[in-house]
């Protein structure tokens, strides 16, 4: 079960993705073309409070056509730590910083056509700390029981899959 490229061309690059159109040999000799959306990668982290409190981002999301809740996230930079890029993006999306950072794994978000992969952190023992946040970024805060926002991912009110796997591995680790 494998493919081999025997050519690949880019067809757009981007600010956040690039577009290549990859021509493969299939495992039975056949020929086939693949899309494959490149991606720098990215983080998501569960803020939590000692009280089992999360905190959620709720923004427009184009792709949705909709604002949704999310945990915070953002993209890596390049040759930044998940680590690091988790405790950034957690100051200038919600102004606080971690005192503690958990690794909760993490996922391919399509790998059908894209190489996103997201790392998961639960950020524990919070200190208000604030990043200028991005320009381009409007982004409403809320803060609410973690059993809360599970009861939101069974009712369809958290339609985000980062934000889904986020809190219920947050949940399992927590017991």
């Amino acid at each position: 079960m494998h493919e081999v490229i025997v050519h690949t061309r880019q067809v757009y690059a981007g600010r956040v993705v690039k577009l290549e159109v990859s021509e493969v040999r299939l495992p039975d000799g056949s020929a086939g073309v693949r899309e494959v959306v490149r991606h720098q990668g990215a983080v998501a982290v569960v803020p939590l409070f000692d009280n089992r409190d999360v905190l959620l981002v709720r923004q427009y999301r184009i792709g949705a056509g909709a604002a949704i809740f999310e945990i915070p996230a953002g993209l890596l930079e390049a040759g930044e730590q998940p680590e690091a890029c988790a405790a950034r993006e957690l100051q200038e999306e919600v102004g606080y910083r971690p005192g503690v950072l958990t690794p909760l794994g993490g996922h391919y978000t399509a790998p059908g056509y894209t190489t996103e992969y997201i790392h998961l952190f639960l950020a524990a023992d919070l200190i208000p700390s604030e990043l200028a946040s991005d320009p381009d970024e409007f982004i409403e805060v809320a803060r609410m029981p973690l059993s809360r926002a599970l009861e939101m991912v069974d009712a369809g009110e958290i339609v985000d899959g980062k934000t889904q796997i986020g809190l219920l591995r947050a949940a399992r680790h927590l017991g």
